[in-house]
């Protein structure tokens, strides 16, 4: 996955969504204030209403002119990362939580959004002239620390999940014996055979690890019954249980979470202390957690906006 950098990241696409979108999903509209559209015919939710955001004039005014100039706040993303960022059926349109986010904090800063897709590894060379901001399901690290600054924005991690009410009544942190349905080149494929290799090492039945081309398939051979648990970053888990209505449900917490954050320029102190101060207000009042809510991935929100935050590695 992007965020711990395992083979498999990109093939968390569109195809996805359209394998989750069969299982059918029983989402509704947010009925409180600032919620999303309602549902329409396809297999993602619509995108947050933010129209109801206003412009901020103090935080604003902290925007740096380089910025300001064009009254645009362009973010680098690279749309194939589904809940995150990914690209909508009409195979163009960038939809996802960190796609609402960036809408968002355009409004506050009082600026017009503007989504640019790109390789996932030119964004951060990238920031300062090409690109406002990066927000693409950035790990913050050391390293990329010395090379953008990072107002921290998710707490991504690993988690399983098992079919509603648990009829096999799975443990997390038990899972000898049982079938974990995992895709193919990733950290949680890796993972699973890991923790198998210890189940034997005490004696007991391995896991049975299953590989699966797509995410959808291991969710899809959960809920049927094929498999018994589903495992994969925190927030695709969650966002498969919600898109299949309910089948699905978290087995124990979020493992191995690193913040991720929005890359700025490196030195630019003006424009920190905007996206800083912008992200702080859409957490204080609310909207920051209704978006996380909305892709079902409320278990990766954070509750401060901090800017550099100490990480390992």
């Amino acid at each position: 996955m992007k965020s711990f950098k395992a083979l498999g990241a990109a093939l968390i696409s569109v195809a996805m969504l359209a394998g989750l979108g069969a299982c059918g999903t029983t989402d509704e509209p947010d009925k409180a204030a600032g919620s999303a559209k309602s549902p329409s015919a396809s297999s993602h939710p619509a995108p947050y209403d933010v129209s109801g955001i206003r412009k901020d004039e103090r935080i604003a005014a902290m925007v740096p002119q380089s910025v300001a100039a064009d009254g645009k706040f362009t973010v680098g993303m690279e749309t194939t990362y589904a809940p995150g960022e990914f690209v909508d059926e009409d195979g163009k349109t960038p939809i996802g939580f960190d796609v609402d986010l960036s809408n968002a904090l355009a409004k506050v800063m009082g600026l017009k959004p503007e989504m640019a897709s790109a390789s996932f590894d030119a964004i951060i060379p990238a920031i300062g002239s090409k690109y406002d901001a990066g927000i693409s399901s950035f790990t913050i690290t050391k390293e990329r620390e010395q090379a953008v600054d990072f107002v921290t924005s998710f707490k991504a991690g690993t988690a399983f999940a098992v079919q509603k009410g648990n009829p096999k009544h799975l443990k997390a942190d038990d899972l000898c014996g049982s079938k974990v349905g995992v895709q193919t080149g990733t950290m949680e494929e890796q993972g699973a055979d890991k923790l198998g290799k210890a189940c034997k090492a005490q004696g007991r039945k391995p896991i049975e690890v299953q590989s699966y081309k797509l995410q959808t398939d291991a969710a899809t051979a959960v809920m049927t019954g094929k498999i018994d648990v589903f495992y994969a970053d925190s927030q695709v888990t969650g966002y498969a249980i919600k898109q299949t209505g309910g089948k699905l449900e978290q087995l124990g917490k979020d493992s191995d979470v690193v913040l991720q954050g929005i890359a700025i320029k490196k030195g630019d102190t003006r424009m920190v202390d905007a996206t800083q101060n912008a992200m702080q207000k859409l957490i204080d009042d609310g909207t920051y957690g209704k978006i996380m809510d909305h892709w079902g991935v409320k278990s990766g929100a954070v509750d401060k906006a901090e800017v550099n935050p100490a990480v390992e590695g």
